[in-house]
């Protein structure tokens, strides 16, 4: 007996096979991918981590927890180092970052991302093929800042998180410039402080190389859990680079929004859906 192909099947299938056909894939991807991996951040994950931080201080998510008012930098850093060990040094609950490797990792492909927390790098994607536009929370910077460097955080996240009481950390624990001994800050962009070490602009020449190599070829544009909070760092982009070369093809999978402009709707490939449980059909 034969059964009609859904419109979202038909979008799928057509996905899957602009994955398999492209010259290259440029990845952008936003909260929204995370977020399917299992990095939420309210309810019972939230509180899993973060019960005594709401019951004291009256937040009921984690965003919300990072733009507090704490009355010390004590009490800030006992909140940002849970915060930072469970979204940057924990491993996501579900595999989706790992399955969207394994669809591009023998292709020719490019990722430029909004997300901070280095879920890319940890699935296996090549690190010179990654473009983290908006900082990492593995990274701290001069809050002044006096100097264009990044420190790793790791080791003094985990001092932080162990031997915190009360929701404070000691004070010889509170992180200062080795440079002009200010407080330093998380390396994430939220104002004109933001530090774009070397590596931040090493990673944009990359990205802008392969793109200028790539912008006459068969190029998919692969948007994921992409909003409209920063939309000129990868949907505006994406739209006019599929708008100017005729064998672009743009695709958009979002749970949210999943919408394409008239111009290059017919080159265009739109699902609203979980990103993970279309990764897995793919």
């Amino acid at each position: 007996m034969l059964r009609a192909v859904t419109v979202k099947e038909a979008q799928i299938n057509r996905l899957k096979a602009e994955i398999e056909t492209a010259d290259a894939i440029i990845i952008g991807a936003g909260a929204g991918l995370s977020t399917s991996a299992g990095f939420t951040y309210s309810g019972s994950r939230f509180r899993q981590y973060f019960a005594d931080f709401e019951n004291r201080y009256g937040f009921h998510d984690m965003y919300s927890g990072g733009f507090y008012h704490y009355k010390t930098p004590e009490e800030h850093w006992a909140y940002w180092s849970r915060y930072i060990e469970v979204n940057r040094y924990q491993n996501t609950e579900k595999p989706v970052y790992d399955n969207l490797f394994k669809l591009v990792k023998d292709k020719d492909y490019f990722v430029i991302t909004t997300n901070v927390d280095h879920c890319f790098q940890k699935a296996g994607f090549d690190k010179k093929r990654l473009f983290y536009t908006q900082g990492d929370y593995g990274l701290f910077q001069c809050s002044v800042p006096c100097c264009q460097i990044t420190y790793d955080n790791r080791e003094i996240i985990r001092r932080m998180v162990k031997e915190q009481k009360d929701m404070r950390i000691p004070s010889e624990l509170l992180p200062k410039c080795p440079v002009c001994g200010k407080p330093l800050t998380m390396n994430l962009r939220s104002d004109d402080k933001f530090v774009e070490n070397e590596g931040w602009h090493k990673a944009a020449m990359r990205y802008n190389d392969f793109i200028r190599r790539h912008k006459k070829l068969h190029i998919l544009l692969l948007e994921l859990g992409v909003g409209y909070n920063t939309p000129g760092i990868i949907k505006y982009p994406f739209w006019q680079m599929t708008a100017e070369n005729p064998k672009a093809v743009y695709a958009c999978i979002n749970y949210g929004e999943a919408c394409v402009p008239e111009e290059i709707a017919k080159r265009s490939i739109s699902i609203r859906a979980d990103i993970g449980e279309i990764l897995k059909q793919l």
